[in-house]
């Protein structure tokens, strides 16, 4: 153990691979050292078993019905009570960790990449690109990201693969505002001086050299956003424009339990619960990875 960790932590690696891994090695144990990052972890590592284990770890299907057992409170054999159809809420919770799961990462996915380009295009060309590219960004990042949201599904269509969609379209802009701000800080170095000297295109020069370098902040910033991430998704749900009954999504699982939140308080509850336990997990993590990954701005929050 100990001779890999000194293979690990060498001030001088031998390799890439070495360098990269001995790297990860500081970064872990960094954040290993923040107590709310560990805890964002554990959290989101619930959410990730939740999500794989969902058939073993659920005690009932999330789509039975048994009008027979409608709103029981939590119990010993229900542990969030039951619903308006007698479902079982802690396995409709569990099986919804999927969806919110598939969210996140598609619209991550989806909208990271696509900011990450934009915003060193801009930022690489300057120029009219630069205007033009920002200029719609401005336009997007102008409106508030719910409304933008609504407008999206209410044109396609209700239905989860359309708010991903629409999820997406209004992520990306912060990614593109962020990557255009960190290329404009490197783009005249001489190390892309030299690259372009050396006959390197400019697609090589943004794709090899600009886009590794804004990495670190996009994946602080998509971390944190995925707390924006769910509430929207939960909202788009919540107004019947994300996830479709019978589908255990957890925003469509409020809308129903509103009706019954004054004497059953559980229906609506137990789901606003997970939406905040997830949402604060990212938020955990997302700001550990900033302390790790830009310490200078870290130490200032």
């Amino acid at each position: 153990m100990t001779t890999a960790r000194t293979w690990l932590l060498a001030d001088s690696p031998n390799s890439k691979l070495q360098a990269n891994l001995g790297n990860g090695y500081r970064m872990m144990g960094a954040l290993m050292r923040n107590p709310l990052a560990v805890v964002g972890m554990v959290i989101l590592s619930m959410l990730l078993l939740a999500a794989i284990f969902a058939p073993w770890i659920a005690p009932h299907t999330p789509f039975g019905q048994n009008l027979g057992a409608r709103l029981l409170p939590p119990s010993a054999a229900h542990w969030m009570g039951t619903d308006e159809l007698g479902r079982d809420i802690f396995s409709r919770v569990i099986y919804g960790a999927r969806i919110t799961l598939m969210i996140v990462t598609l619209v991550a996915v989806i909208s990271a990449p696509l900011g990450l380009l934009i915003g060193a295009i801009a930022g690489y060309f300057g120029g009219w690109t630069d205007k033009i590219l920002m200029g719609v960004t401005d336009v997007f990042l102008s409106m508030p990201k719910l409304i933008l949201a609504l407008a999206f599904v209410a044109a396609l269509g209700p239905g989860i693969e359309n708010a991903i969609i629409a999820i997406a379209i209004t992520s990306w802009p912060a990614y593109a505002r962020i990557a255009r701000a960190e290329t404009l800080t490197f783009r005249n170095s001489e190390f892309i001086s030299a690259t372009r000297l050396l006959g390197a295109s400019h697609s090589r020069v943004i794709v090899r050299h600009v886009l590794p370098l804004c990495t670190s902040s996009m994946i602080v910033r998509v971390t944190l956003d995925m707390a924006g991430i769910i509430l929207t998704a939960a909202g788009l749900g919540f107004l019947g424009l994300g996830a479709q009954p019978p589908l255990p999504e957890w925003g469509a699982m409020i809308s129903r339990g509103r009706t019954f939140i004054l004497d059953q308080w559980w229906v609506a509850t137990m789901p606003g619960l997970a939406i905040i336990l997830v949402s604060l997990g990212f938020c955990f993590l997302g700001d550990g990875l900033r302390d790790v990954l830009d310490p200078k701005q870290g130490g200032k929050s």
